[in-house]
């Protein structure tokens, strides 16, 4: 991992001052920078560490806004690297990309999802398929037991505000909601899903 400067310029004509003088080799190049600058040395960064896929998560659209995202994944593309954005983070899933290594690292992070057993009408055990990107999906895991079914999808919802989220209560124009909400969103899907699967019931 690499940890860019604190304070960097809006716009970098030349990121040479800001990277790091070696990468190591590596297949998949996960971009988690709060600011657009690091945003824009992504290309570079994917040159010097030879990655052919490129996980770029917007949990705040001031550090990759739309419009940026999608003129280096142009960029990215040209260079034969895919590039996926989830927003936020925890709603990347497999099918969001064909690339191998986006793939697989999507099969154990990203958009929740659970097993749940029951005891009678209260949950008995929740184990976690898939955890959220900022592991908040095993804290609500397990602030969930021992709690009756018809309260579990709420409670979830206030078990994972009561996580340190990552994602911004700022208002999203994409989604009408903010992205804190949106990361809230996914895990009571989760739950609910969980549930109706446990339950015998076809699941959305």
């Amino acid at each position: 991992s690499y940890t860019f400067p604190a304070t960097l310029p809006a716009i970098i004509d030349d990121p040479e001052p800001f990277l790091p003088r070696e990468l190591p080799q590596a297949d998949l190049l996960i971009s988690l920078g709060e600011h657009q600058g690091v945003a824009q040395m992504m290309p570079d960064m994917v040159q010097r560490s030879g990655a052919r896929a490129v996980i770029a998560p917007a949990d705040n659209r001031t550090w990759l806004p739309p419009g940026l995202a999608k003129q280096i994944k142009g960029k990215l593309e040209r260079m034969g690297v895919d590039m996926v954005y989830p927003v936020p983070f925890c709603s990347l899933a497999e099918k969001d990309s064909q690339n191998q290594y986006i793939r697989e690292f999507a099969r154990y992070f990203g958009r929740p999802e659970l097993e749940i057993a029951f005891e009678l009408e209260n949950i008995k055990q929740v184990k976690v398929l898939k955890d959220a990107p900022c592991g908040s999906t095993r804290y609500v895991a397990e602030g969930l037991m021992g709690i009756w079914e018809r309260d579990a999808v709420e409670k979830s919802g206030l078990l994972h505000h009561q996580y340190p989220c990552l994602a911004t209560m700022v208002k999203d124009q994409e989604f009408d909601d903010t992205l804190m909400h949106r990361g809230g969103l996914m895990t009571k899907l989760a739950v609910e899903k969980g549930i109706k699967e446990a339950k015998g019931t076809k699941s959305d």
